[in-house]
């Protein structure tokens, strides 16, 4: 394994945790999430790693959509919003997450 196969199989489990709490901010739609994380390249993902993950987090009831019309000629947009089950499993893997940070911390003598 190489550093971009490590690099790949913690961005995969980290980008979900990402989403819902980027969604957790405000309601947001597909591509304004993509940008979002655009913006730090350790976790930019594509629309054909985003929009699969938004599909799945909604048939499992963590996220909700809509659509809201488009303003000055703009199409609508569909928007996700996080959910009473999607907000306790969010708390559970921040829980998780900060457990993970603390062990890696301690095993790095931090």
């Amino acid at each position: 394994m190489d550093i971009e196969d490590w690099r790949s199989q913690i961005k995969r489990g980290t980008l979900e945790f990402c989403i819902l709490l980027l969604i957790r901010q405000r309601s947001s739609y597909g591509y304004e999430i993509i940008s979002t994380l655009g913006k730090y390249p350790s976790i930019a993902a594509k629309e054909n790693t985003i929009y699969p993950l938004l599909r799945r987090l909604l048939k499992e009831g963590y996220i909700s959509s809509y659509w809201q019309e488009g303003t000055e000629g703009l199409p609508p947009r569909k928007y996700y919003s996080l959910t009473v089950k999607g907000e306790e499993y969010l708390a559970a893997m921040s829980l998780e997450w900060e457990t993970l940070i603390c062990a890696v911390r301690d095993i790095k003598g931090e």
